[in-house]
């Protein structure tokens, strides 16, 4: 199977931080399998470290208030075209490009609520099967 995942799962220092959360199990799992490595935010041009960003009113915004939903909307869909041959997409939860089910508020006080990333709405829009790394269940048996 072919696989798109965030590159933050794989391994890659590429969050606002400068930081991965590689996910060793989840690795472990998709061994044998070609994994497409992705990251919305830096196919935007965003530098790491960056300010975080959060989803709020229909616009990803920094936490310094700057508007970059245009750039995070034209990296998305970068990654939609690197990702249109896989299987299904792993992708980083509750990031606001990345977020299956639930994202950060937009008050950047760790709330969460109900809702996607930019990309991964790009995705369901394209009819691509959505997972994050809290899945590993229900990844294991699409895998078999």
């Amino acid at each position: 199977m072919k696989i798109g995942i965030s590159a933050c799962l794989a391994g890659d220092s590429v969050r606002y931080d400068g930081r991965h959360k590689k996910d060793d199990i989840l690795m472990e799992l998709l061994k044998g399998h070609e994994i497409v490595k992705i990251c919305p935010e830096m196919e935007s041009g965003f530098t790491v470290p960056r300010d975080t960003i959060e989803l709020t009113d229909g616009k990803a915004v920094t936490k310094n208030g700057k508007d970059v939903s245009d750039e995070l909307s034209e990296g998305s869909g970068r990654c939609l075209e690197m990702i249109k041959d896989c299987d299904f997409v792993i992708l980083k939860s509750r990031s606001p490009s990345c977020g299956y089910g639930f994202v950060y508020d937009g008050s950047f006080s760790g709330k969460l609520i109900d809702g996607n990333g930019v990309f991964a709405k790009m995705c369901i829009g394209k009819g691509i099967r959505v997972f994050t790394e809290l899945d590993l269940d229900r990844i294991e048996k699409e895998l078999k």
